[in-house]
């Protein structure tokens, strides 16, 4: 990490996001000469700016064109085929020459063309940094351009933000921060300020760091900041791609020994004819033309077009599926693959969660097809026909602290779903109807949320407890331990209980995440109003994807996160074939499930 010495002393070091975690807020922010409350001064911040540079990504310098037509040329059967056509040239072979010096410009045209228009990922990358955020400057909190970010500044962040730099947090208010682009996982971390055990290395562990590039989909933060730039975790990721040169492909490989092989027995027929005929007493320069000649006739001219043709045509149908190749080769690559090892979340699957069953306390069940219909024993849902099922989706609307912006979801992708289904049935603005007076965060230890509401047709004149109801939602066992009713009455009894948990538990091995609603004036005294499972759907072709492999004698790999069983319910249903787990010995965030 950069650090350096300045005339007033010595600049502290950024952190890296591992360091960071294992000490406490305390000791980051005194190591990094923060201040939280004040922030940094406007010289304090210059002098760092100075010594780290500023929290963007500095792209290369990009090649000008002439030199990356140039560079198409390194291939040895192209040099060959060159020195073929020069050689033509100069022995006053015309139509050798013309030809040959014909299929090098195909060859290396159509190579220059389909790199040029596929080269834009890096590009990609740099967009993840947010163009603003909130930082206290000299006791100010003020909006500033994300790229002004210096390690020690102190940053805020709540819902809807995407993370401005790798921060490490000293406040925390029910923040959830989307980490799908980083990771992969569409469940957000939850995240503290607690210091993370020294066994907690992988980036999806440090709980205590927020980092750049994320997406804040729950609650608010406060934090200073560790690395910006090249210096944080996701700026590695770009160094790594920047710097990373592609191996040769198996058909390079055949192609430049060919080149090789080619010129070196051109290069002894050459001296073998012109050892020849000086032993025989004729003229050197008339017995080099003739091994010029036979050499160059040895030479496979069409070879090259009818390789980058054939090439060019397997990418033309994979642009026509939608896939970018950014080199010719790549795609005898694909042909030699046996085996496909595919991440679930956002490749597999679509990241994003949908409720896809409903079950409600009085044991009705309600599936919600893909147009978004919701139907209940071969009934469509209403309000007037299922009151059951719609005040379980009050519930889980009102207890609810996610957003619909623009026709977007912005919050966490479980309470996104409950919203995005009482849109499906037109049932707008339910939480509007509430004022909320309380609310009891969710928590991985207590594992449900709460909120106090009443009615806004509320009379002021009565008094606020009168119509007051608690709205819950979290694991199934642990909120039917504030129930002792069920909706539509009735008492939650053992065997009711029983019948509930196996019904989560059928839901569980469909791969699906269950979720519990309840509702009642008392907390500890709720009726039980019936549970939702929901899942991230696969993607549209996946599953013909996956058989055309599968035909083609190609097996396919899914890594996940997942438990065991939601990640072999989710492959059976992707993959149509049987899962298994396969324990790796080698460094995985996760298992292994095998098609």
């Amino acid at each position: 990490m950069s650090c350096s010495i300045s005339f007033d002393g010595v600049l502290p070091c950024a952190m890296r996001a591992s360091e960071a975690a294992v000490s406490t807020a305390t000791d980051v922010v005194s190591r990094l000469g923060a201040d939280i409350s004040a922030g940094l001064t406007a010289e304090e911040v210059e002098r760092r700016r100075k010594a780290f540079g500023r929290n963007e990504f500095t792209i290369k310098e990009e090649e000008p064109l002439s030199k990356k037509y140039l560079n198409q040329f390194n291939d040895p059967l192209i040099l060959l085929l060159l020195a073929s056509a020069i050689i033509s040239l100069i022995a006053r072979q015309l139509d050798d020459a013309f030809s040959i010096t014909v299929a090098i410009v195909i060859v290396v045209t159509v190579a220059f063309v389909q790199e040029y228009r596929s080269e834009r990922s890096l590009e990609a990358l740099s967009q993840l940094i947010p163009p603003k955020c909130h930082c206290v400057r000299s006791g100010i909190m003020q909006e500033m351009l994300a790229g002004d970010l210096v390690p020690g500044d102190t940053v805020n962040i709540s819902l809807g933000d995407r993370v401005p730099a790798d921060i490490r947090l000293t406040e925390v208010v029910d923040l959830e921060v989307d980490e799908s682009s980083f990771t992969g996982e569409t469940i957000p971390s939850r995240k503290s300020t607690l210091p993370q055990s020294a066994a907690c290395k992988g980036v999806s562990q440090l709980k205590n760091i927020a980092f750049m590039g994320t997406f804040v989909c729950s609650g608010h933060g406060k934090g200073v900041v560790i690395g910006v730039g090249e210096d944080s975790e996701f700026g590695s990721v770009f160094r790594m791609m920047q710097n990373e040169e592609s191996p040769k492909t198996p058909l390079q490989k055949s192609m430049s020994t060919l080149g090789k092989q080619l010129s070196f027995y051109s290069l002894l027929i050459i001296g073998c004819i012109m050892l020849l005929g000086w032993l025989q007493g004729r003229h050197l320069l008339a017995m080099f033309t003739i091994g010029v000649s036979l050499a160059v006739a040895a030479i496979p001219e069409g070879l090259p077009i009818v390789v980058t043709v054939t090439l060019a045509l397997g990418v033309i149908r994979m642009a026509g599926r939608h896939a970018i190749v950014k080199r010719l080769p790549i795609v005898e690559t694909l042909g030699c693959v046996n085996v496909v090892c595919s991440d679930k979340t956002g490749t597999l699957t679509e990241n994003k969660m949908e409720v896809t069953r409903l079950y409600t306390a009085s044991r009705q069940r309600a599936s919600v097809g893909k147009t978004g219909a919701v139907d209940c024993e071969g009934c469509v849902v209403s309000p007037s026909s299922h009151p059951d099922i719609v005040k379980m989706i009050e519930v889980g609307c009102v207890c609810n602290n996610a957003q619909l912006r623009g026709g977007q979801i912005i919050g966490h992708p479980t309470e996104g779903a409950m919203l995005a289904l009482a849109h499906k049935l037109n049932l707008f603005g339910l939480r509007d109807q509430f004022v909320r007076t309380e609310e009891r965060t969710f928590s991985s230890e207590k594992k449900w949320m709460g909120v106090l509401v009443r009615p806004r047709s509320h009379q002021v004149t009565e008094p606020p407890s009168k119509n007051e109801d608690w709205y819950m939602k979290g694991a199934l066992d642990v909120v039917l331990r504030h129930c002792t009713t069920i909706s539509g009455g009735g008492l939650l009894t053992p065997s009711l209980h029983e019948h509930y948990m196996s019904v989560a538990s059928e839901y569980g091995h469909q791969g699906l995440r269950v979720v519990a609603m309840a509702y009642g004036r008392d907390l500890n005294d709720l009726s039980f109003a019936g549970l939702m499972a929901m899942w991230d759907p696969p993607r549209e072709n996946v599953r013909d994807a996956i058989a055309n492999l599968h035909s083609s004698g190609v097996s396919v790999k899914m890594i996940t996160g997942d438990a065991k069983e939601t990640g072999e319910a989710i492959g059976k249903k992707t993959l149509s074939v049987t899962c298994f787990v396969e324990r790796t010995t080698f460094p995985l965030p996760s298992s292994l499930f095998i098609g």
